[in-house]
Parts: C-alpha cells; structure tokens; sequence
C-alpha cells in the first residue's frame, strides 16, 4: 500500500482546500488532514499531526500549513518521507505583515460577525486577479473562513506572526521535495519559493501560471499532475 498522506491546511482553511486531491488520491492511499485550529503556535500545531500521524508519511502544507510542514521536518525529520511545501515560504514574518495581522486580529476579536468582512478584505489577496469574479471559487473560500471561525482565525495569525525563520533548516531536508508556487501569489511569492527549492538538496520547482495563493483550488488538475509526479 502507498504510504499516507498527512495534508496541512492554511490560515482560515480547512479540509475544504484539499478536496480536489483528496477525491482521487483517497481511494489510493490513506489521506488525512492535520488539526491547524486548535493550538497557538505553529510547534503546537506540529506537535498535534505528529502525536496523530503515522509513523512513516508524506507531508503536504499549503501556506500557513508549509510553516507547519517546515516545523514537522525540524521535529520529526526522520519521520517524514516526502515534503511538498505548496503556496508558501521559510521565511519570519515581516514588520509590514505582522502589523497587517494585528489589525486583522483586532478586527476578528471585535465582533463574531467579523469573518465576513474578513474575507472581504482577503479575498483580492488570496486568488488570481482573473478568479475574483468566480462566484463558485469564493463560496469556497468563504466557507472555509466561516467554518474556521474569527477566534481560531486569531490565533492562527499571532502563532504566524510569531512563526521561526526556518531557512537555515532547510539543507537538512534529505527527501523528495515539491516546492509549488501561483506565478501571481500575492501572500507567498515566487521568489520565497525559488529560496527554498534552491535550498532544499533535490527539490523539485512548479510554477503555476494564472494563479494565485490557492493553488489546489484555482489549478486542481495541474496541482494534482505536481503531487501524483511527486508522489511516484
């Protein structure tokens, strides 16, 4: 049987972000999706996949969940049987950014009734300028957020805030490794994905055109192309 697969959703996603790959890599081999809303640093949360998953897996992080991925690696090295960091980067986060979450934390502890304009303000960010009109596309994402919640959208962004450079682990990742990256990714760019591939010993680049920060939901076919080629 193939290994399993352990999936590490985003910032304000969940399960929901990998169902395109879920659907036909499932009947296949096990796939499991990682707990990112219930602890407040990103090592919590790399310590609850690890007490939950097997003993030998494939690890896939997209964004907020390539943190996590990152920190597993750091923890559990051994563990860990091929890494695929999708829509994401090593870096710490910047001044800018983090007081672009505080304001978004303020926000979302302010009212329950916040998700909403939440998603208002992050939905540019998050797709390609050609997705923005997609009705369907949102209602996804959306939903994601609303099932999320503000108060575990909070503590997502203060454990991202707070998150290790992870660039200086990066030359110990010994197994096959996919680094994918949205050509248009407005949160994690291309450069931070070229960083860490040219890091990583053997890693693999994608770059998706036409397509932003949500890769497994604007470009599923393709994204499943990278994953299945990584996965041999």
């Amino acid at each position: 049987m193939p290994e399993p697969l352990l999936l590490v959703p985003g910032l304000n996603c969940t399960g929901e972000l990998f169902a395109p790959l879920v659907k036909v890599l499932a009947p296949r081999m096990p796939v499991a999706v990682a707990d990112v809303g219930s602890d407040a640093t990103i090592a919590s949360m790399a310590g609850r996949a690890l007490a939950g998953a097997p003993a030998r897996f494939a690890l896939a992080g997209l964004s907020m969940g390539g943190y996590v991925a990152l920190e597993i690696m750091r923890l559990a090295p051994a563990r860990v049987t091929r890494l695929a960091l999708l829509d994401t980067s090593a870096r710490p986060d910047t001044v800018d950014a983090s007081q672009r979450r505080r304001e978004l934390v303020r926000l979302a502890e302010a009212s329950p009734a916040a998700v909403d304009e939440i998603h208002r303000l992050l939905w540019p960010r998050l797709v390609h300028p050609t997705r923005l009109a997609d009705a369907q596309l949102e209602a996804v994402v959306h939903g994601m957020a609303r099932a999320t919640g503000p108060d575990a959208f909070a503590t997502q962004q203060s454990a991202i805030m707070e998150r290790m450079d992870s660039r200086p682990y990066l030359p110990a990742i010994r197994v096959p490794t996919l680094v994918l990256v949205g050509e248009d990714d407005a949160i994690t760019p291309p450069e931070h994905a070229l960083e860490m591939a040219s890091s990583i010993p053997s890693a693999r680049l994608v770059m998706m055109p036409h397509c932003g920060h949500l890769s497994t939901l604007e470009r599923p076919i393709e994204t499943l192309a990278a994953v299945e080629s990584w996965l041999g």
